[in-house]
């Protein structure tokens, strides 16, 4: 059998299900899984698929039979919900981690230092991608593992962190993917033929290392059927100061993962990177203070492909020092808010508000947004300018379903910018979720294009 099929595992509700392996050529094969019986003979290379009718959810472990010349049986399934997660090293970020990291400092997040301890739920299920074995076959079959001890020890936090409160809110069994590398750009998880697709890279050369990962770390898992994608990376891609090639990228990559997948709208949800002091660093290439804000602006433009969410991480670093900020407990929670909101249609808050549009009048600035809640508390963050294109601090409040931007300094304004810096200090949030931080000047948006 496949690394990624294996007992323990939970298998994805409501979708056909592929269970495929290896045997000599021309060998029968027998899979029994929850009532199905269902017979296939391999190819002259020995490869078998066999398709189960889709399955409802089961949090009896139940026990799946292969039987070809050999018998094989995979013990402790559970039926429910899985998700794939990736990226760099925020994404890989282990739990055991936690337990050494100093407090922090808000306390408003809590801190479950302790969560390897506690974690006892049968329910949940993790799979930790290892790139010198995916491609190969498993003949100890115990690969996916209860999320605890050892092996919860070496997750993914955030992933983790992301099943409990599916696990929790939905009372469902929840399986977890973790692939991910620390320091890794965005293109080795994609495959080479998946850039010559994408007119914006028909006659440029793209660099570090595209599909390095891919076949290793990501093809072999697309068989295995899943509910969506959980993505976190971007802080290499930020260093090399990338913008609209960013937001490319990210395009080829949601759309070339949902087709390997064969699903044209698998929800893709994806973390905004935290701020950090990228223009005091030295790399190859030369940033400056707006380097970051530039990136995120690149990262939003993926909202407008469907079925995508992305959350912000503004205030959850205690330094910008650090490209590692704690509260990965947080970021997991506020991507499951999205995929409970977007895929399981739960009526509950799930995104800061998103800027729309803006209108100028009488001296002020009138911005659109969605996701906005009322008040007429004062908002910090906001900047504005007049018609010299120079910035100054602004005054903001939320006044008749929209956000009104004034300053003394500006008679006549001509654009607005939120949290436009490294360094943001901006307070403007909803139900305790931060705002996208944006400019109304945006050069990108009439740059990228979707289809």
């Amino acid at each position: 059998m496949p690394q990624i099929l294996s007992s323990n595992m939970v298998l994805q509700r409501d979708k056909p299900i592929n269970i495929w392996g290896f045997a000599t050529p021309d060998e029968k094969v027998e899979v029994t899984f929850a009532g199905q019986k269902k017979q296939t003979i391999t190819d002259k290379n020995g490869n078998w698929l066999i398709v189960l009718a889709p399955l409802k959810t089961s949090s009896k472990s139940q026990t799946m039979t292969i039987s070809g010349s050999n018998k094989i049986e995979l013990t402790n399934i559970l039926v429910g919900e899985v998700w794939v997660c990736s990226g760099q090293s925020n994404m890989e970020y282990a739990m055991r981690k936690l337990a050494k990291i100093p407090k922090p400092k808000n306390e408003h997040f809590g801190f479950p230092s302790d969560e390897v301890a506690k974690a006892h739920n049968n329910q949940i299920r993790i799979f930790l991608v290892n790139r010198k074995t995916l491609n190969k076959p498993d003949s100890i079959h115990k690969s996916w593992s209860v999320a605890q001890d050892s092996a919860l020890r070496a997750f993914s936090a955030v992933g983790y962190f992301f099943a409990k409160e599916i696990q929790e809110k939905l009372g469902i069994p929840v399986g977890m993917i973790s692939s991910a590398i620390p320091g890794s750009a965005i293109e080795p998880w994609i495959s080479e033929n998946a850039f010559a697709q994408e007119d914006y890279f028909k006659n440029q050369k793209v660099n570090n290392d595209p599909g390095k990962f891919y076949p290793t770390m990501i093809e072999p898992l697309t068989p295995f059927k899943i509910r969506g994608f959980l993505w976190y990376q971007g802080e290499t891609n930020c260093f090399l100061n990338e913008k609209i090639s960013y937001a490319y990228k990210m395009k080829v990559l949601i759309n070339s993962w949902r087709k390997a997948w064969k699903e044209k709208d698998l929800p893709f949800y994806y973390v905004q990177i935290a701020p950090f002091n990228y223009s005091k660093t030295k790399g190859k290439v030369p940033v400056d203070e707006n380097t970051e804000p530039e990136f995120w602006e690149a990262q939003t433009l993926l909202l407008r492909l469907q079925n995508t969410g992305m959350i912000s991480t503004n205030d959850l670093t205690d330094s910008n020092e650090d490209l590692h900020p704690t509260y990965k407990w947080e970021v997991g929670r506020r991507l499951s808010l999205l995929a409970l909101a977007k895929t399981y249609n739960k009526d509950i808050p799930f995104s800061g508000p998103i800027y729309q549009s803006v209108s100028f009048k009488n001296g002020k600035a009138l911005l659109h947004f969605t996701y906005l809640e009322l008040n007429n508390k004062p908002i910090l963050g906001f900047a504005i300018a007049g018609k010299d294109g120079k910035f100054v601090n602004a005054e903001a409040i939320v006044k008749d379903d929209k956000v009104v931007v004034s300053s003394k300094e500006i008679v006549e304004p001509t654009a607005v910018r939120y949290n436009w810096t490294e360094n943001p200090i901006g307070n403007f949030n909803c139900y305790g979720l931060p705002a996208l931080p944006f400019r109304t000047d945006n050069p990108l948006i009439k740059l990228f294009k979707t289809n």
